[in-house]
């Protein structure tokens, strides 16, 4: 008998499983390649929601604990995945210059926003407004964080790779059953694949399709993250990832045609070298109508619990809700309204 099954190895299921490792409890993790968006996550560590120049859910408790984090994750996988990365907000007009300056004079905000205009020195990129810089940024090479802890799993005799049948639960005076492996608890972290979830099936996590290209352009020469109506990311190498696009429509999983053209055209408005594109992803992220994480226990069957609704800011919401889901669990605290699975459980069962 383990403490804890936890389903899903996306952001949500790391940071989980080091709460658990933290706290010495014992656990499996199963989960299929299908089922994490993390893996064409954009991976910037960024505070600031760039199209209004606003913050997230609780940024400022989200960022004490959301470097320190990967930094110790990056010492135990024996594995490197963080890099400084400045993030530069391309203004597309003298207003939205006005509106930055008025961002950086607001209390919380500011502290995330370099006061000062930056004027474009990269003779390859349009920038006839200028730029404003993003402080306290990082990247986080998701790709190479999965594989590592997947490593880590492995040795450790913890992962199981297959897709998860719900129909393999069984409930004891103790514990959960699934498939003859016994748990105190089972922990789902699972993303957009929660849809399929009999248990969480009810919650309005509907899913937005991203999808990235990637570009050679050896002309480019640029070292900062560039958010325009789209991001322009570096990876070294003269190797840069275009995107993303919000599809609230389409919930494949295969890149389309239609959005490597818009992101392409959207990328020619500032971009004037030539570039060859590379490679193309997609992926579906688990987005909520209220925009804030679920996470909680049924309340049918207390031993399942959930953690899901990142959304596209799983880098550094993760490890704080991991964080207050498993003492919600272990030690009984209540999980704040925001994001408290109650506020849609309630109604549901209700009615």
């Amino acid at each position: 008998m383990v403490d804890y099954i936890v389903v899903g190895l996306g952001l949500a299921g790391i940071s989980f499983c080091e709460q658990l490792e933290k706290h010495q409890k014992s656990y499996v993790v199963i989960a299929d390649d299908l089922q994490s968006s993390s893996k064409v996550a954009g991976g910037l560590y960024n505070p600031v929601i760039l199209k209004r120049f606003t913050l997230p859910y609780k940024v400022h408790e989200q960022l004490e604990i959301a470097l320190p984090f990967y930094q110790q994750l990056e010492k135990k996988l024996n594995s490197t995945f963080i890099s400084y990365l400045s993030i530069l907000r391309r203004f597309h007009s003298i207003e939205e210059q006005n509106l930055w300056f008025e961002a950086s004079d607001r209390p919380g905000v500011g502290q995330y926003l370099f006061p000062k205009l930056l004027k474009n020195k990269n003779e390859s990129v349009d920038a006839p407004f200028g730029f404003g810089r993003v402080l306290h940024t990082h990247h986080i090479d998701t790709k190479v964080l999965l594989a590592s802890y997947q490593n880590f799993l492995e040795k450790g005799d913890k992962l199981r790779r297959e897709t998860f049948d719900y129909n393999k639960i069984t409930f004891e005076n103790q514990g959960v059953c699934y498939d003859g492996s016994k748990a105190l608890n089972i922990v789902f972290c699972e993303g957009f694949g929660v849809r399929k979830n009999p248990y969480f099936k009810y919650l309005p996590i509907k899913g937005t399709k991203g999808e990235y290209v990637f570009i050679k352009a050896p002309e480019l020469k640029e070292e900062k993250a560039i958010k325009a109506s789209i991001f322009c990311i570096p990876l070294g190498n003269d190797l840069y990832k275009i995107g993303a696009n919000y599809d609230h429509h389409d919930k494949t999983f295969t890149p389309t045609e239609a959005t490597k053209k818009s992101l392409i055209d959207k990328l020619k408005i500032f971009i004037k070298c030539d570039f060859e594109i590379v490679d193309q992803v997609a992926g579906i992220r688990p987005t909520v109508v209220d925009r804030k994480p679920i996470i909680g226990s049924s309340i049918e069957h207390e031993r399942l619990h959930i953690l899901n609704g990142l959304g596209s800011r799983g880098i550094i919401g993760a490890p704080l809700v991991a964080q207050q889901l498993f003492n919600h669990i272990e030690r009984g605290t209540e999980i704040e309204g925001e994001i408290n699975i109650n506020r849609f459980t309630a109604k549901y069962f209700k009615d």
